[in-house]
């Protein structure tokens, strides 16, 4: 039964980390002044409130990793850090010239590229500029995505300093065969230094990150994989589908061929299986593709419906503002996005000329804000409702006939005010989310712009 419901559903179909997502949004309708105006709206109605959100991107990597769909620069030059650094901190000073009162960080998250391809003191000293600049809201969280094989406990212990308590580990798969095929070369042995390194320091929340549809992988590959996690108990995984998108400009996803990938229905088959062996050892399911044990802040802002997504994946609060630094970087002030240019010179010449360096956008209508709340909570608690008027919209109607074949399949449950995800339609959440996906539904693409959903 699963696999005929994989064959059926398997189609290409966003993340849904935004709604409208990116490439629907509206361009020839944005421009930075409406971004500018919007950010400074909703950083008015929510600053003293929830506080904001900030996520600043570190491009550089020593070595490409052939699964990754991130923006990147492969260099082995560490003097790219310190212009990098003040490039970045000329781009919060122009967005602090937007706002007449200090910002209150609640959630400051470094991703990348490798954050820790810069050195401790650098790390340090830009969260130290940053925070001579802002407030820190009660129950601020602090967190970075840290490689295993370079993280060392003077970068742990540099970022503690500043108030980090969280890391994610990107593991992958531990089998040497995939762990070449990706180009991400590292034992068990990095992993378990990292992970006991970042504890024995004091942070609370360590992660690791697990990758199911690689080239190469097996069923035994995941299940030993899982089995050497759970000896760890990390306190997060983010356990999800390879995203295979080789179309996209300068991924850097070849040195395999679609041929090395494991089918639609092996790769359900090794979710189903790695999410068994995790509720074993007592992790709960977080939202899509996450799990965290109840300890864990993510799994009690599920309980108590507060868990949030945004571009920086699954969060334990929401803010309604996300400032975004860096290259490639998404903010979102909620009534509006905005991304930063791709290219580091490009990056850097905007903000010598006082320019917030962003190139395209989308500002939400009254449409899009409704339809991007029920994308939220499907996202985050498998269930919406719409016994509100400010949760109504005209075509409503349509997307509940559109979802009729998923309710006689099993996988909702759907009644004249509300729907809930069941628990065999969770791992088809993306497609539910499709339906109410009206510019998806207005204009279907000509050619594969999104990852398979399953």
């Amino acid at each position: 039964m699963l696999n005929s419901l994989v064959n059926k559903y398997n189609i290409a179909g966003p993340r849904y980390t935004s709604y409208p997502t990116v490439p629907y949004w509206n361009n020839e309708t944005f421009s930075t002044e409406k971004w500018k105006s919007s950010l400074v709206q909703s950083f008015n109605e929510s600053n003293a409130k929830e506080g904001i959100s900030i996520y600043i991107h570190l491009p550089f990597c020593e070595s490409l990793c052939t699964f990754c769909g991130c923006n990147k620069r492969i260099t082995k030059q560490h003097s790219v850090e310190s212009p990098y650094i003040e490039a970045l901190l000329k781009e919060w000073r122009l967005y602090l010239d937007l706002f007449d009162e200090k910002p209150v960080i609640k959630e400051l998250h470094l991703g990348g590229g490798t954050p820790t391809f810069f050195s401790p003191e650098h790390l340090k000293y830009l969260i130290l500029e940053i925070l001579k600049t802002s407030e820190l809201a009660v129950g601020y969280e602090f967190s970075f995505e840290g490689h295993p094989n370079n993280t060392t406990e003077a970068h742990l212990q540099a970022l503690y300093d500043v108030g980090f308590r969280r890391v994610s580990y990107g593991v992958q798969d531990y089998n040497e065969t995939v762990q070449k095929a990706i180009h991400r070369i590292q034992p068990f042995e990095n992993v378990k230094r990292a992970t006991e390194v970042a504890r024995k320091i004091g942070y609370t929340s360590v992660g690791h990150d697990i990758i199911f549809g690689l080239p190469f992988q097996t069923l035994e590959h995941v299940t030993e994989t899982i089995l050497q996690t759970k000896e760890l108990l990390p306190d997060r995984l983010a356990f999800y589908s390879y995203a295979h998108v080789p179309w996209i400009k300068g991924n850097g996803q070849r040195g395999f061929k679609d041929s090395d990938l494991p089918s639609a229905e092996l790769k359900r088959q090794q979710y189903e299986t790695g999410k068994q062996l995790l509720a074993e050892v007592g992790y709960e399911e977080i939202g899509m593709d996450h799990f965290a044990l109840t300890s864990d802040t993510l799994c009690q802002s599920m309980e108590n419906g507060k868990l949030h997504r945004n571009f920086m994946g699954y969060t334990a609060s929401k803010t309604q503002a996300m400032i975004g630094l860096g290259v490639s970087s998404i903010s979102d002030s909620w009534y509006g996005f905005a991304q930063n240019v791709k290219n580091i010179e490009s990056y850097y010449n905007l903000l010598k000329d006082d320019s917030i360096p962003v190139f395209r956008g989308h500002i939400l209508n009254n449409e899009d804000l409704i339809i991007r709340r029920h994308i939220l909570n499907l996202m985050c608690q498998f269930e919406t409702n719409w016994t509100k008027s400010h949760l109504y919209f005209e075509e409503l109607p349509d997307v509940l006939i559109r979802l009729k074949e998923m309710e006689k399949d099993g996988l909702l449950v759907i009644d004249s005010s509300s729907m809930q995800v069941t628990e065999k339609g969770r791992p088809f959440v993306r497609n539910v989310c499709m339906a109410f996906d009206m510019l998806l539904q207005r204009k279907k693409p000509d050619t594969q712009l999104f990852s398979m959903t399953v």
